[in-house]
């Protein structure tokens, strides 16, 4: 009779059919934290000092190819260094067609005729899409609507 009464123990005893996902929760969490802390830090590019201007922003679905202009006048198509004088190959090798978006990041401390002969020299290639870069003035205080 004792083996009876286990073997109905047993049986009152059934599978668990649900999903434990409080790990699964756990490594989702972490995974967040990770990307929030790595995701500024793939901001890839050439230290340039941009100049302030009240420009609207340009909206593209295409990723343009970024031209930089540091203030030692050094030229860099994304972050390899070029020669000025070959800039006009390499962006045609690169893009593969001269309908492609580029964009001139030039450090404000450089005198404006040098930015805009590299970018002469993009546009005389036969880039028509050549648009120099800016930041935004930021606010010194001042309200919106007041005087």
């Amino acid at each position: 009779m004792a083996f009876k009464g286990r073997r109905s123990a047993q049986s009152k005893k059934t599978l668990m059919s649900e999903m434990n996902v409080t790990p699964m929760i756990d490594v989702m969490l972490v995974l967040l934290i990770i990307f929030m802390v790595a995701a500024p830090l793939l901001t890839v590019g050439v230290k340039v000092n941009l100049p302030e201007a009240n420009a609207p922003s340009v909206e593209s679905q295409e990723k343009p190819i970024v031209v930089y202009i540091d203030s030692e006048r050094k030229v860099y198509v994304g972050e390899i260094e070029v020669d000025v004088k070959t800039i006009a190959a390499k962006l045609k090798a690169i893009a593969g067609e001269t309908d492609s978006k580029i964009f001139v990041r030039g450090d404000k401390s450089l005198p404006y005729g040098v930015i805009m002969e590299l970018m002469g020299k993009i546009s005389s290639s036969g880039f028509k899409k050549v648009v120099l870069v800016t930041e935004l003035p930021k606010a010194k205080g001042k309200h919106v609507g007041r005087k």
